[in-house]
């Protein structure tokens, strides 16, 4: 059984992921009707929060820290699927069932909505709606460019893409562009990062080092990494971001 406690967080008016989440085109009496059927959970770095096959009684959003999407197979190989970052939707509606483990990387709190009365809304508020789909959309991309990431590129390109990604996902969330020197905390140790990228933690090591070598990124400590460039940091992605042709 996963342990949780209910905490006090500011209205939704206040909500640090306000215009991010399930409720960022949300009016004040749409609002009103989501605190009806809000509650808050908190978990603690490492904590289960969802095992696969568990009942899903409610919806919710990722309020503050990161977690983990997972899948165990028979055998009991264990596959990092994806990335819960502040404002990212955990479940489905219309689906009972959870098909990934959900585990907490760091300290976790998510706001949970009740999963029959948000399905309902959902039919009364077009603007929840509207904002999920678009939601469930940026996930298909993410889950586009992870497939790119994990089968075609280099061991250092995909370094470079997660730090990317998450600067991307940093700046989005403070409503800032990403511009000039940037300063993010990398949510993955390197032995987390090698298993969700599928690179040994040497390789992760000798990566982040090359990079910091070349002054393309600097280290703060294990997780704080500066970006002096992002340009640059892209550069090492080996993504075609003008969709011209790679020369």
């Amino acid at each position: 059984m996963v342990q949780h406690s209910e905490i006090e967080l500011s209205e939704c008016s206040d909500c640090p992921i306000r215009h991010r989440a399930v409720c960022a085109r949300c009016e004040e009496d749409e609002l009103d009707l989501l605190e009806s059927i809000k509650y808050y959970r908190s978990y603690s770095a490492g904590q289960t929060m969802i095992w696969a096959g568990d009942r899903m009684d409610f919806v919710a959003s990722v309020v503050v820290g990161v977690a983990t999407l997972s899948q165990t197979m028979e055998d009991g190989r264990t596959q990092m699927v994806g990335l819960l970052l502040p404002s990212d939707f955990i479940g489905r509606p219309g689906r009972e069932i959870a098909p990934y483990n959900v585990t907490a990387v760091s300290d976790v709190t998510v706001c949970c909505f009740r999963k029959r009365p948000f399905e309902n809304l959902l039919v009364t508020t077009p603007h929840i709606g509207q904002r999920l789909l678009e939601m469930a959309l940026d996930e298909l991309d993410a889950a586009r460019e992870w497939m790119l990431l994990l089968g075609r590129k280099t061991a250092r390109e995909k370094i470079a893409s997660l730090i990317a990604i998450i600067a991307r996902r940093d700046a989005e969330l403070k409503d800032a562009l990403p511009e000039g020197r940037l300063s993010v905390t990398l949510p993955l140790t390197r032995e987390a990062m090698a298993d969700y990228l599928g690179l040994t933690l040497e390789t992760v090591s000798r990566q982040i080092s090359a990079l910091k070598r070349e002054g393309i990124i600097e280290l703060e400590g294990k997780r704080r990494v500066i970006i002096p460039n992002l340009p640059v940091l892209m550069e090492q992605t080996g993504d075609d971001s003008d969709g011209g042709p790679i020369v």
